[in-house]
């Protein structure tokens, strides 16, 4: 893979071919929005957003979950988000059991801001994201950047026109994290991390999240060299040693790398992988819960695959078995299926903390101190808050959509039109057509020039709660 500057390990910073040389199950790169053809009114969109491509599977379907089952939840979930710091600090295990469950999708954007303490950050940095907005960004990352976002979901209506609000809002995330830290700038697979970030929240709370999860969720994975996604490869290779020994032994024999199958996985958080559905639902463990859930996750497909002695045979090389891991048959990454395998998978924080550190010291003997020394991994939304603590104010829920008050002159009329009024005499007024105006109008959309500085998702954030 491409590289726009010299560096050591993986290369995929940078880049702007596929983040694996396959078609595996998430592979939208080099397909031509449904714009481009002509097609995208012929097409139906589903409730996610999606008029096709590699996140929809024929005949899997999400949980028809019913309504006043939903609304309960809803109403649970404003009730935590309300009181965050409290649930946060006495109910943990209750916000995490309702993670597993699956957040309302009505809650879910602002859910995740909570978790990763997206909520938190912006609030302690308020302005900040519009000055690396307003800032034109180093053009080697610009230009990459602006290369890659035709990749991104383009089957997914937001991302689909070429120049369109979603593509836009995808662009001013990516460039304000390049300024927010130049010394990491811009690596391709956190682009599918903020486009599925913008599909729920606004870019100014995308910014963050995105922040959070390449700080605190996922450190030293974006960054030079890409040490840390390699060290988790071994990690993952490691425990799956414990969860399937069958699988073990067949990677070990054909030498298969772990960061030849597990590199697309991780670092965009299977967003590229598995059904949307499925997608959603690890995202909202992985967010409460951390990194384990992915590295769950990758045992679950990795033994499903391979952990049998006739899957194992079936795949008698390294390309059988890269196939392989690159065509994972719907039934295994189905929502419920994949949930409940999660959740029966016995893998904690201290079996990857312990794991990390036996791989530092292999890391060490092998290839000397690391290059780049990233910031101690938190380990979910819990470690998050605990290393940062909140204030109540942090926490509040600000206003989004205000009401313009009218202008001077229309204030002036109205109080006029109100004395003549108890005088019993009619000021004459210029005829106008249609119903008579309001005192104070709705602020009207912005026009396509203004879309491009101002997130449309941004004017209207209550939309997403």
């Amino acid at each position: 893979m491409a590289r726009s500057e010299p560096g050591n390990g993986v290369d995929i910073r940078g880049s702007t071919d596929k983040l694996t040389g396959g078609g595996g199950g998430g592979g939208h790169s080099d397909v031509v929005p449904l714009e481009a053809n002509g097609t995208s009114g012929e097409k139906e969109v589903d409730k996610y957003g999606f008029t096709g491509g590699a996140q929809q599977y024929p005949g899997l379907s999400a949980e028809e979950i019913p309504t006043d089952v939903l609304r309960q939840r809803e109403a649970k979930w404003l009730d935590m988000l309300n009181n965050w710091d409290k649930w946060m600090a006495k109910k943990h295990k209750k916000v995490k059991e309702r993670c597993q469950k699956g957040i309302p999708p009505s809650l879910r954007g602002r859910a995740w801001l909570y978790l990763t303490g997206g909520k938190v950050k912006e609030e302690q940095n308020r302005g900040k994201f519009r000055d690396l907005d307003s800032q034109p960004g180093d053009p080697k990352w610009v230009d990459i950047i602006e290369r890659d976002l035709h990749r991104q979901f383009p089957f997914h209506e937001m991302f689909s026109a070429r120049g369109g609000h979603g593509q836009q809002d995808l662009f001013r995330v990516l460039k304000a994290y390049t300024l927010h830290r130049p010394e990491e700038g811009y690596c391709q697979a956190q682009a599918p991390v903020a486009a599925v970030l913008l599909m729920h929240m606004p870019a100014e709370d995308a910014f963050w999240v995105l922040v959070q999860i390449c700080e605190k969720y996922l450190p030293g994975y974006y960054s030079t060299g890409l040490e840390a996604i390699q060290l988790d490869g071994e990690i993952l290779y490691a425990l799956l040693r414990r969860a399937s020994p069958v699988a073990h032994r067949h990677l070990k024999q054909h030498k298969l790398e772990p960061i030849l199958y597990m590199t697309e996985w991780f670092m965009c958080a299977f967003s590229r992988t598995l059904p949307w559905v499925s997608v959603l639902r690890v995202w909202d463990m992985f967010l409460c819960e951390g990194v384990k859930i992915l590295f769950r996750v990758g045992l679950v497909l990795l033994k499903r695959m391979l952990g049998s002695q006739e899957k194992a045979k079936a795949c008698r090389g390294l390309y059988e078995t890269m196939e392989r891991l690159r065509a994972i048959p719907p039934q295994y990454m189905q929502e419920s299926f994949l949930v409940q395998e999660i959740l029966d998978l016995s893998v904690s924080e201290k079996d990857i903390e312990k794991e990390h550190l036996a791989q530092l010291r292999h890391w060490k003997d092998s290839h000397g101190d690391l290059r780049y020394t990233s910031p101690p991994r938190m380990h979910g939304a819990k470690a998050v808050m605990a290393a940062e603590p909140p204030s109540r104010q942090d926490l509040r829920q600000r206003p989004t959509i205000v009401e313009e008050p009218p202008p001077e002159d229309e204030r002036d009329n109205a109080r006029k039109g109100k004395k003549e009024k108890r005088k019993g005499t009619i000021l004459p007024t210029q005829e106008t057509e249609g119903p008579p105006s309001r005192l104070a109008e709705p602020s009207p959309l912005p026009s396509p020039a203004q879309v491009s500085r101002e997130s449309i998702g941004s004017a209207v954030h209550d939309t997403h709660l």
